[in-house]
């Protein structure tokens, strides 16, 4: 993780290999979070710093990039990274502080002399999805803009399921293909593995595409969580890849229930709703011990984000939600009810683009280089070609089975394998049989908002507690 800087006047550009302070803007994100297949680092921090969005769009990947031009600051991001802001007040003018984490804030703001500043609810994330404009031009603070980048065309492709899981999985695949260019043939591959749809798909893509490149497939392990020998997840991880003969690849990581603990995740996702810190409780327990038993492991792909692009959630378990409001609105899972919505967070978005963070922080806290490639825009774009409502004629059962049938058609026809289908299992209830659950989880979503707010008085100075 990137330290802060101590304060200085001058002005220095990002060298690669720690955070620069430029004019009064501190740039603490790293750069090595990054996951850019198809341009250079340089090209993708010009498109940024050109304010053109459609530049920025061109960027294949998963990026979170700042720029300054003058009194402009412009940051652009995808899904797979968090990036916060936040305008301190100084005498002598602004500082904006970015960063990936708001403890990498406070911390900045401690050797500022700043730290009273500090309050969550004033930090801002940029939404995936747009470029965001900011001036630094003092009192009284000024609005962002914000020009969206990717605005992917619906309801396109063809009613016919083997089609879209063709184009579908051709997309994934690309995109896979390419990522695993950016990886030494030395290093093994560490997929986050449940045996489900997403993450199922993804490891038969990664081992075709290794073996179709002349690799072994032995660089592959499918890392799936179990808690005190019992878990539903491994139980079917084991079957899928029995049934399509690679069982071998399987290491089930065994946890004590003593070390899984929410609060672990609450302070690593800096977030306090219930299904994301469940989520990431499981992540982080499940990353720990891959680092303890392999300190030098670095890279790890998932199936974080296959369930928003073919929208398979169960819409009875929201009450604000409806299938005309899911199947109606563009990239709602992704991106929340949209930042011109009242119900948008402008500390923490919306959606996936919120709570991707239970998956990229635990990785991030243990070292690892994560990558999601269903949360690639390229591949959100096919997703939101699909025409929903023609395939389903607004029926909830037929919604929550398509994501099966196309992904399944898709990997048939692009690697030859038939993938089995199981009946869609949220992580954490993979991992835990329901007493489990009951003992692990507070049931009062107020529980885990005290939590938060008890992390994060921690981190602040005392005389401001």
């Amino acid at each position: 993780m990137s330290q802060p800087l101590e304060p200085t006047s001058r002005t220095t550009t990002y060298d690669g290999q720690a955070p620069a302070l430029i004019d009064r803007v501190v740039n603490l994100m790293d750069p090595d979070g990054d996951v850019l297949l198809n341009v250079t680092r340089d090209q993708a921090c010009e498109a940024v710093r050109s304010g053109d969005a459609e530049a920025v769009r061109r960027i294949r990947g998963q990026f979170a990039i700042c720029q300054q031009q003058g009194k402009t600051i412009r940051m652009a991001r995808s899904i797979g990274r968090p990036m916060r802001y936040f305008l301190a007040k100084r005498a002598e003018g602004p500082a904006l502080i970015i960063a990936e984490r708001m403890s990498q804030i406070i911390e900045q703001l401690k050797i500022e002399g700043l730290a009273d500043q500090f309050h969550p609810s004033y930090t801002r994330m940029v939404p995936a999805h747009y470029l965001l404009e900011l001036q630094l031009v003092g009192c009284p603070d000024p609005n962002p803009e914000l020009t969206r980048y990717f605005a992917p065309e619906r309801n396109r492709l063809p009613a016919d399921v083997d089609a879209i899981g063709a184009t579908y999985i051709e997309r994934l695949a690309e995109v896979i293909d390419q990522y695993l260019i950016t990886i030494p043939d030395d290093q093994p591959i560490g997929v986050m593995f449940s045996g489900g749809i997403d993450s199922g798909s993804i490891l038969v893509l990664v081992d075709y595409l290794l073996r179709r490149r002349g690799h072994s497939s032995s660089r592959i392990k499918a890392f799936a969580l179990s808690l005190e020998g019992r878990s539903e997840d491994v139980d079917q991880a084991r079957q899928f890849l029995k049934t399509i003969n690679l069982e071998m690849l399987l290491e089930p990581i065994d946890v004590a229930l003593a070390d899984v603990r929410w609060q672990d995740a609450v302070a690593s996702i800096e977030d306090y709703k219930p299904l994301d810190v469940q989520s990431a409780t499981m992540g982080y327990a499940l990353l720990r011990e891959i680092r303890r038993r392999y300190p030098d492991w670095k890279y790890l792909i998932d199936g974080d984000g296959g369930d928003e692009n073919l929208k398979d959630y169960p819409i009875e378990d929201n009450p604000e939600l409806t299938i005309r409001s899911v199947l109606g609105n563009r990239m709602l899972y992704q991106e929340g009810w949209g930042v011109d919505a009242v119900k948008h967070s402008l500390v923490y978005s919306g959606g996936q683009s919120r709570g991707h963070s239970r998956t990229s922080a635990p990785a991030a806290e243990f070292g690892f280089k994560g990558f999601s490639p269903y949360a690639v825009p390229d591949v959100i774009e096919i997703a939101e070609a699909v025409p929903f409502v023609a395939l389903t004629d607004w029926d909830h059962e037929k919604l929550y089975a398509l994501k099966g049938d196309i992904v399944a058609a898709g990997i048939r026809q692009v690697t030859g394998v038939e993938m089995p289908v199981y009946k869609k299992r949220r992580f954490q209830h993979g991992a835990a049989d329901p007493k489990t659950f009951e003992r692990l989880f507070p049931k009062n979503e107020h529980t885990y908002r005290d939590e938060f707010a008890r992390m994060i008085r921690s981190k602040t100075p005392e005389a401001l507690r």
